[in-house]
């Protein structure tokens, strides 16, 4: 063989060489990502080739799938009562990627999940049936929170304070998940969605942290008694009235100028809620120990999985003093979603104790048995004393009893409670926002349940918006829904 030949057989082999690298590249490399590119319809073609399996709320089905016809896809997600349950079954869609329950499970109710497979389906390498996913929601609680809300701009959460269970998701406006479902029609919708002011897609209850206002006083409250600033919430504190931020000339006005909030006790400042002195015990605790007590009720934990994400709560660090005072009445950049008050009440009501809030019970497989309990993993935490959390749910009864908030009063329940009233933009030029957080105790059964409120907008005039007058009605009607 020439030298001219050789080196051509060896360029040819090395271009042979070169095409089976690439190919084995693409085939198990580059393959797998373009597989799993949502872009990639034969990924929708596999998944919609069949039903999908359910999201189960008190043993019946809220999902479900349907037939199409004249589609390469051949089935499609349908939803009962989509709007009443979409801010916790979020959507199924051919078109986008799936949101909520249906995103965090999508490989169990697709039957890809690998927890689902069988000896046979691992030898075989087939698909396995789907599975299914048992929420947490009362559906009594759900509906009870959907019309009270109405047609506010909102969001409202309860939870279970023993067990941890979410009992209630609420986002309001709602939409219907169904409309997003086939591919042929999602793109419309997702415009109209989009373009919609009032964003009916945001999940307010979960991943809006908005400020809190005066319900924040509670953490404020759990750190002065926590600290031993105060031995009692009947123990007089020391707050003139007016009380002037440091380092300012304008005073923290209260919203009830003949209400008797000079050195106030924290029963009575919790009852008239009295700017003045949980602005100057925020001030007096300084921002570490009051940012110490908002982390351990969950403020600032960006890894909260309830399953779904929600986005985090915050209590801000570097703040001077004057920026303290208002952060200790839940203004400043504090922040909290609904989700975050419940479970600031659930602590309170629970003896100081906070359970890991969670709105799934149970994943299983088609046939029925369980692949993950979430009930009996559910972890728990002490964040106050129980003496603290006693002398909280006495003041927060007192709110409620012959305070700011009246509106929540049950027959045959203990109610506390805690209005809140935060401003909305610069100057607070804009409509503020009405927060309502409370506990409820059967006095029959002894049956708990803890609530969050939060009205962002409604049609009532400005004069008018306040957590007794916007948030606790709501709330009343889903601790009477959920201790009947």
């Amino acid at each position: 063989m020439n030298k001219t030949i050789r080196r051509a057989s060896v360029f040819t082999m090395l271009l042979v060489l070169a095409l089976l690298v690439r190919a084995t590249w693409v085939q198990f490399y580059d393959g797998k990502a373009l597989a799993d590119d949502n872009d990639n319809r034969r990924g929708a073609i596999e998944t919609y080739s069949r039903p999908l399996g359910n999201i189960i709320v008190a043993g019946n089905a809220i999902t479900g799938s349907t037939r199409t016809t004249g589609s390469d896809l051949a089935y499609k997600r349908t939803y009962t009562d989509g709007k009443l349950y979409a801010a916790v079954t979020g959507y199924a869609s051919q078109a986008y990627a799936p949101t909520q329950l249906e995103g965090v499970y999508q490989d169990l109710l697709g039957g890809t999940d690998p927890r689902l497979k069988t000896v046979l389906g691992t030898l075989t390498g087939e698909r396995s049936d789907p599975g299914n996913v048992l929420t947490t929601i009362d559906p009594a609680v759900q509906k009870a929170a959907y019309q009270a809300l109405g047609d506010k701009k909102g969001a409202a959460v309860a939870i279970d304070p023993k067990t941890g269970k979410i009992l209630a998701v609420v986002s309001t406006p709602s939409y219907d998940p169904s409309s997003l479902t086939d591919a042929n029609t999602a793109g419309s919708a997702w415009k109209r969605f989009n373009a919609d002011r009032n964003k009916p897609l945001t999940n307010r209850a979960l991943r809006q942290p908005l400020p809190p206002g005066s319900t924040f006083k509670l953490v404020v409250a759990a750190a002065a008694l926590e600290d031993g600033l105060y031995k009692n919430v009947d123990e007089h504190t020391d707050s003139p009235n007016p009380y002037t931020l440091p380092g300012t000339v304008r005073p923290l006005a209260n919203e009830n100028p003949s209400a008797p909030c000079e050195n106030a006790p924290i029963r009575v400042a919790l009852q008239y809620s009295c700017n003045n002195v949980f602005g100057k015990m925020a001030v007096d605790l300084g921002q570490d120990k009051v940012k110490a007590m908002a982390e351990k009720f969950g403020f600032d934990d960006d890894s909260l999985d309830v399953p779904v994400r929600a986005y985090a709560s915050v209590y801000p660090s570097h703040m001077d003093k004057a920026q303290t005072g208002l952060s200790g009445i839940g203004q400043f950049d504090v922040t909290a979603t609904p989700l975050q008050m419940a479970m600031v009440s659930a602590a309170i009501a629970n003896g100081g104790k906070l359970v890991s809030p969670h709105m799934v019970s149970q994943i299983t497989d088609s046939g029925g048995d369980v692949v993950k309990d979430y009930d009996s993993g559910a972890g728990t935490k002490e964040v106050v004393s129980s003496s603290t959390a006693e002398q909280l749910q006495s003041a927060m009864e007192t709110v409620v009893k012959d305070g700011t908030g009246t509106n929540a009063l049950i027959d045959g329940v203990t109610v506390g409670g805690k209005t809140g009233t935060a401003q909305h933009g610069e100057n607070n030029s804009k409509t503020p926002y009405a927060w309502f957080t409370s506990f409820g105790t059967s006095d029959s059964s002894g049956k708990e349940v803890a609530v969050a409120v939060m009205v962002e907008q409604s049609d009532a005039a400005r004069s008018e918006v306040s957590g007794n007058g916007l948030a606790a009605p709501v709330a009343k009607a889903m601790m009477r829904a959920a201790l009947k």
